[in-house]
């Protein structure tokens, strides 16, 4: 609670203590407290907690929880009709959707329906993972109704397990960068080669796998994610790969280093998103947002 919020909280107390002193019911406190209870409520934080696999239930809930899973981890493999690059959903949301601070899935559930302003319009989970399937996998939306999206809202509603309704968690999205900051592409490819090529390559295209696959995602090119995804933004992947990377040496990077790598990295060839030029329709852009192409 804030400071702000308990200082409200000891006021109302004395008002309701005078109130009932010179001989009023208490009908006034019960309402003066039911607001700063909802207001408190809504703007705590829950404990990131990560459900145990032994909660998983038997049965075709269990099974689609399981398979939901399987699809976020092997997208590309699983739903090729679906993807258009070389990635899985968990290249961002690391460790099956449960790290703090990389877009984890835990607590979502309970956090959707919510109003997005890139949309300008409230949005639903599985809008959200279309999106996703859209601009970072370079690919085509899933039908709502299919068995796949069902397994994946399972999965995700499962890992928000104990997550009270309408509460963010602790870890949700990335962490605050400062964007302020001025990015440097140049002083970011001098970074990039020594704190990343050795995992994504030094042209960016990622370190292959014997399925096909990729051990380290590509960062550009035509198999990594658009210029309409999240992460194509410099602030927002700066956010990632200062919390997140270099992998073993999550943390070590400043602010200012993650934005100059990460302005160097959003402002390689990649595939066009068409459709951003339907972005933000009621204004407020990012500063970052890549410009039309």
């Amino acid at each position: 609670m804030t400071i702000t919020r308990v200082f409200s909280f000891m006021w109302s107390k004395m008002i309701c203590i005078f109130v009932k002193k010179i001989g009023r019911r208490s009908l006034y406190c019960t309402m003066l407290f039911s607001i700063i209870s909802v207001t408190h409520a809504e703007t705590t934080l829950a404990p990131f907690i990560i459900p145990d696999v032994s909660t998983i239930p038997k049965g075709p809930l269990g099974e689609a929880i399981l398979k939901g899973k399987d699809l976020l981890s092997n997208t590309r493999k699983l739903l090729p009709k679906n993807v258009g690059n070389g990635l899985n959903c968990t290249n961002c949301h690391l460790k099956d959707g449960t790290v703090p601070y990389a877009s984890p899935w835990v607590g979502l559930w309970g956090v959707f329906p919510e109003y997005r302003s890139r949309d300008a319009k409230v949005i639903s989970l599985s809008d959200r993972i279309n999106d996703c399937f859209q601009r970072s996998m370079n690919g085509s939306p899933i039908s709502y109704a299919s068995k796949e999206m069902m397994n994946m809202l399972s999965y995700m509603r499962w890992l928000s397990t104990g997550v009270p309704t309408g509460q963010d968690v602790v870890g949700r999205g990335f962490i605050k960068i400062d964007t302020a900051l001025t990015p440097d592409a140049s002083a970011g490819k001098s970074l990039y080669a020594q704190k990343c090529s050795s995992c994504h390559g030094q042209n960016g295209k990622g370190l292959k796998n014997t399925d096909g696959g990729y051990v380290f995602p590509p960062l550009w090119g035509s198999q990594s994610f658009n210029d309409g995804a999240g992460m194509s933004k410099t602030y927002t992947a700066a956010a990632f790969i200062k919390h997140n990377m270099p992998l073993g040496q999550e943390g070590a990077l400043t602010d200012q280093e993650a934005v100059d790598i990460a302005q160097f990295i959003t402002h390689q060839p990649r595939p066009v998103f068409k459709g951003k030029v339907n972005d933000w329709p009621k204004g407020g852009k990012l500063k970052d947002a890549r410009n039309l192409g």
